[in-house]
């Protein structure tokens, strides 16, 4: 039930930054993204939350994995394919973080290069 609360709350996060949200949790054989939401400009952004309650085990963006990274861009491929019929629209991939609890934790928000 956490990581649906920090969706919620990264999902308003994004709206209040002008974004409209086109799918949660897109799942794929193998991938899933998070969000799906729409810039005001066109572009299309692929967001994965990482929700860390204490640092015990690092900061939430510290756990997103080289691994996590190549699903979360396969399942973008196949949205852009599946979704709009083409893979060349503006695009890009992010990780949105919140660090301690989902209501009042630090909110982040990194680019996957």
């Amino acid at each position: 039930m956490k990581g649906a609360e920090a969706e919620a709350r990264a999902a308003a996060h994004l709206q209040a930054l002008g974004r409209t949200v086109l799918a949660q949790n897109y799942r794929i054989r193998g991938g899933e993204i998070d969000l799906v939401t729409r810039e005001p400009g066109g572009t299309l952004v692929f967001t994965e939350v990482r929700h860390r309650a204490a640092p015990d085990h690092g900061s939430a963006a510290e756990s997103v994995t080289p691994r996590k990274l190549a699903l979360m861009h396969r399942a973008a491929l196949s949205y852009l394919l599946r979704e709009c019929g083409r893979d060349d629209l503006p695009c890009r991939l992010e990780v949105l973080t919140i660090d301690g609890p989902v209501e009042g934790g630090v909110v982040g928000i990194w680019p996957v290069e």
